[in-house]
């Protein structure tokens, strides 16, 4: 096993939270391939380094908190990076209901704020557009969207 990249892979590791797709990435851009990655990724789990579980609970919180995206999204991001179906499910348990509820609040009287010229037909179909591409459940939406005093 090649020392100097052992090192800048803990490091790498060390940094953030990392799946092990990204993983994969940086060791074969640091030229370690086959059975040396394999052995390097097995040894990273076992110091605890690498840990997918604890990725997805950072990435789900993360994306939610600082990107408001909804869990429909973060579902979809974490499948595009290979983690199984029970870290992504362990991950979304991070996101607290009523903070989910109280967000998508927050967004929907900011986006209706933005378009006031606009009929309440379009401004609630711009409003739900947008949380939806968010990741926003399309039925939650609509039932929250809908549920927004007209301001006429």
């Amino acid at each position: 096993m090649d020392k100097k990249a052992w090192l800048r892979i803990q490091k790498y590791c060390a940094w953030q939270e990392r799946c092990h797709q990204e993983v994969r990435a940086k060791l074969k851009s640091l030229g370690v391939y086959g059975l040396d990655c394999e052995e390097m990724i097995s040894r990273l789990i076992e110091e605890n380094f690498l840990n997918e579980e604890r990725f997805s609970r950072a990435y789900a919180g993360g994306k939610f908190r600082v990107r408001k995206w909804g869990r429909e999204r973060i579902r979809r991001e974490l499948k595009q990076r290979q983690i199984s179906a029970y870290c992504i499910r362990v991950g979304l348990e991070e996101i607290n209901e009523d903070q989910y509820q109280q967000t998508m609040d927050d967004l929907i009287k900011t986006k209706m704020q933005s378009w006031p010229d606009l009929s309440d037909f379009d401004r609630n179909g711009k409003v739900a557009a947008f949380l939806i591409r968010k990741g926003y459940e399309t039925d939650l939406v609509w039932n929250r969207v809908k549920a927004y005093p007209s301001e006429k």
